[in-house]
């Protein structure tokens, strides 16, 4: 479904978590990061197809999160022709999307990467707000630019305790190690290189 200049409706998923860090996915079979991201069903609203993408991608449902913001209007970019299937070069351009920040209102377990038999991540991580822009693919780096830039101001108020973990007896401290064991337990084979706090999801198809 195309407009009549060429550009897929689409959406992408800014999601946050209690620390307003962002849920930053690694394609799956490559060396790139991204956000959650996908095109609008004939028929569906942005956020309709936000919500379908939002568990097709990430296995969370409505419920487990609060949308924060959206952009404003549609932000565009071109897809390169070599990434155009030959039978679309000609009148297919790119994407137009609508942006929305969402903040995830439950613990991370609640995160599957598998929820479909088609995935679109083997592994994750919680990056701060401002992503590192040059393991996104090029040509979506402005657009990716220009959502993060329009919807900072909407960042929710840090919550210093953290609300799973209110009225626990657990210290700082031991909440932390037991933090540090989690991840050691998720490291990810030795030959996948991922950066630090990053968790691996072996890969379905595999």
């Amino acid at each position: 479904m195309l407009d009549r200049e060429g550009f897929r409706p689409n959406v992408g998923i800014i999601l946050l978590n209690q620390r307003n860090q962002v849920f930053w996915g690694k394609r799956i079979r490559t060396h790139s990061w991204q956000f959650p991201q996908g095109g609008i069903d004939r028929g569906e609203s942005p956020e309709q197809a936000m919500f379908r993408e939002l568990h097709e991608e990430v296995g969370l449902h409505p419920e487990h999160v609060r949308i924060v913001a959206r952009t404003r209007d549609w932000l565009r970019y071109e897809v390169p022709e070599r990434y155009v299937r030959r039978e679309a070069r000609g009148f297919y351009r790119g994407q137009k999307q609508i942006w929305y920040l969402l903040q995830m209102m439950v613990p991370d377990h609640h995160l599957n990467l598998r929820a479909t038999s088609h995935p679109e991540f083997d592994a994750w991580r919680w990056n701060d707000y401002w992503v590192p822009l040059d393991v996104v693919v090029e040509f979506k780096r402005g657009v990716y630019e220009m959502a993060l830039t329009e919807l900072v101001r909407f960042l929710p108020r840090q919550d210093r305790h953290n609300r799973y973990l209110r009225g626990n007896s657990r210290s700082a401290q031991g909440r932390e190690e037991t933090s540090r064991s989690e991840q050691r337990s998720m490291l990810p084979p030795m030959h996948m290189e991922l950066p630090p706090g990053a968790s691996f999801d072996p890969d379905p198809q595999g």
